[in-house]
């Protein structure tokens, strides 16, 4: 409240706010409040002994980094990417003043959504059972499920690669994708939404092919690629422009190498096996990949070839980053200094003598 008589002015209602924590999970916020109901303090009263009153206590919601906030249209408020990165989501009402007849205001309430994206470095990308979570133990420390049926990876599981200069490049090994994902079947959106936010792809595939049931239709290494790139380009034609990185494998089995060198050939010439599919299954663009890697996660072929390829490519993709951010720095100074000497001189005043 206001103070009419003094024209004080009362304190303006605390904010709300998001605010993203390293070592915070959605389980932590979850249980530590069960009501999910987040409220900021009220400002102070005008009085004559402190005519202007304080402002309201803020409120803070701790989350992981990595969340999206929505609000409850689906509209996105903010991202969350680094720690200590905040939003704000609700804004306190002004306290009473003169033009609100010395009567407070009430604050933005506001129902939202927390939606977390894995980051990652390097993002596995492939159908079911092409051997993503094998490949994971073996690059990385992690120990995902390994089973062999689809969907053995029903949530994201997050390695590290250790190099022996400790340079540590973590890889999210992600659940299957499966034609239709862009229209949520399968693990659909539940896959992508963590991609997006992935700095490069590794796509793996099975050189034998990959059939989900004996209902679907069988499909070749090459016609798995093919599908992948458009179940990526479907959902977010962004994806599509990603670094990408192919690893081959299951190389250890008989015939495998004579696979390998027919697949090979279809990637060097992908337009002349393009009739093999129905026009709405063909990708507007075919993805470009940085190397091809043939590898076996399960006699280990290959690994120690790949995990320095992931890390050539990712430093190489750094390098143009930093070297396109100098020469935007560059161009700026260089405009800033041309505007800078195209502006007139000042006029002097000039007096005659008397």
């Amino acid at each position: 409240m206001g103070y009419p008589r003094l024209g004080g002015e009362g304190g303006k209602g605390g904010d709300v706010w998001v605010v993203a924590h390293k070592r915070m999970t959605l389980k932590q916020l979850k249980d530590k409040y069960p009501q999910k109901r987040f409220v900021a303090g009220e400002g102070a009263n005008s009085r004559v002994s402190a005519l202007k009153g304080s402002k309201g206590k803020d409120c803070e919601i701790p989350v992981p980094v990595g969340i999206s906030v929505t609000d409850e249209n689906g509209k996105v408020i903010g991202e969350l990417n680094k720690e200590k990165d905040r939003i704000l989501v609700a804004e306190g009402g002004l306290g009473g003043k003169l033009l609100t007849n010395f009567l407070p205001l009430k604050g933005q309430k506001r129902v939202i959504r927390l939606d977390l994206k894995l980051i990652a470095d390097i993002g596995l990308v492939g159908f079911p059972n092409a051997g993503k979570s094998s490949l994971l133990s073996q690059i990385s420390h992690a120990k995902p499920a390994i089973a062999d049926y689809a969907f053995t990876t029903l949530k994201p599981e997050l390695g590290k690669i250790m190099y022996n200069d400790f340079k540590q490049i973590s890889v999210a090994d992600l659940p299957g994708l499966i034609e239709g994902a862009h229209m949520n079947k399968g693990m659909g959106h539940k896959f992508l939404k963590h991609i997006e936010r992935t700095r490069q792809l590794l796509f793996v595939v099975d050189i034998f092919g990959f059939q989900l049931s004996s209902q679907t239709q069988y499909r070749s290494a090459f016609e798995t690629i093919i599908l992948l790139i458009k179940e990526l380009e479907l959902y977010k034609e962004e994806l599509q422009r990603k670094p990408a990185l192919l690893a081959v494998n299951k190389m250890d089995l008989p015939g495998a190498q004579d696979k390998f060198h027919i697949l090979m050939h279809q990637l060097q010439n992908p337009k002349d096996f393009l009739h093999l599919f129905e026009k709405n299954m063909i990708p507007k663009r075919t993805m470009e990949f940085q190397h091809i890697i043939p590898i076996s996660a399960t006699t280990g072929e290959g690994i120690d070839e790949l995990k320095n390829y992931i890390r050539k490519s990712l430093d190489e993709h750094a390098n143009q980053e930093d070297d396109a951010c100098h020469k935007k720095q560059l161009l700026n100074l260089q405009i800033s200094n041309t505007v800078s000497y195209s502006e007139p001189p000042p006029e002097s005043p000039v007096t005659s003598p008397r």
